[in-house]
C-alpha cells in the first residue's frame, strides 16, 4: 500500500504537537552498531498520531548523519518520512527545481510534487544556516516540528534544548 499525503497533511502532522517524555534524554542517547550509534523513539501526537524519531550517525565521520520525523499512519507499519535533517556530508540537488548542488547542512521536506514524481517523500532538500553539528540539529527538528519538552527537562550534553 503506498501512502501519500497533500503538503497541508504533511504540515498539520509537523505542527502537531508531540509531548517527549520525561526521560526524553536518555531515550535519544545513540547506541552502537555496525559502523553507526542509532536511536529511535515513538512519540504520540496530541491528536492521537503516531510518530518515529530516528537518529543516525556514522562512527567514522560525526558530520555524516541523518535526523528524521516520520509518521506511522494509523492500520499500517510503514514510515512516511516528514522531515530529514542530513548533516553536511555530502552533495544535495533538487531534480524538480534543477540548480546547482550543494554541499551543506541540509533538511529534508517531504512534499506532494515529488510523491507526484514517484520518488521518495522527502527528496526535496533546502540548505540550513541554523546548525552546525549534531546537537544543534537536533535542537533545530525539535524547534521546527512541534516539539514539547517536559516540565522539568533532564540536563544533557542538550542543555538548552527547550524553547
Amino acid at each position: 500500500m503506498s501512502i501519500r499525503f497533500t503538503d497541508h497533511d504533511i504540515e498539520v502532522f509537523i505542527q502537531e504537537p508531540k509531548h517527549l517524555p520525561s526521560d526524553y534524554m536518555g531515550r535519544l542517547q545513540l547506541k552502537e552498531k555496525k559502523g553507526h550509534k542509532e536511536r529511535e523513539l515513538d512519540i504520540e501526537g496530541i491528536n492521537g498520531n503516531h510518530f518515529r524519531l530516528i537518529l543516525r550517525q556514522a562512527n567514522e565521520n560525526p558530520l555524516d548523519f541523518s535526523l528524521i520525523l516520520a509518521i506511522i499512519p494509523q492500520g499500517t507499519n510503514q514510515l512516511f518520512r516528514l522531515r530529514r535533517y542530513n548533516g553536511k556530508s555530502h552533495q544535495h540537488s533538487n531534480p524538480i527545481e534543477g540548480g546547482p548542488p550543494f554541499y551543506n547542512f541540509h533538511i529534508h521536506q517531504a512534499t506532494e510534487r515529488y510523491q507526484d514524481l514517484g520518488a521518495r517523500e522527502d527528496t526535496f532538500a533546502e540548505e540550513t544556516d541554523q546548525s552546525n553539528d549534531f546537537n544543534s540539529t537536533l535542537k533545530c527538528l525539535l524547534r521546527d516540528c512541534g516539539f514539547v519538552f517536559p516540565q522539568n527537562p533532564q540536563l544533557s550534553l542538550l542543555d538548552g534544548l527547550e524553547q
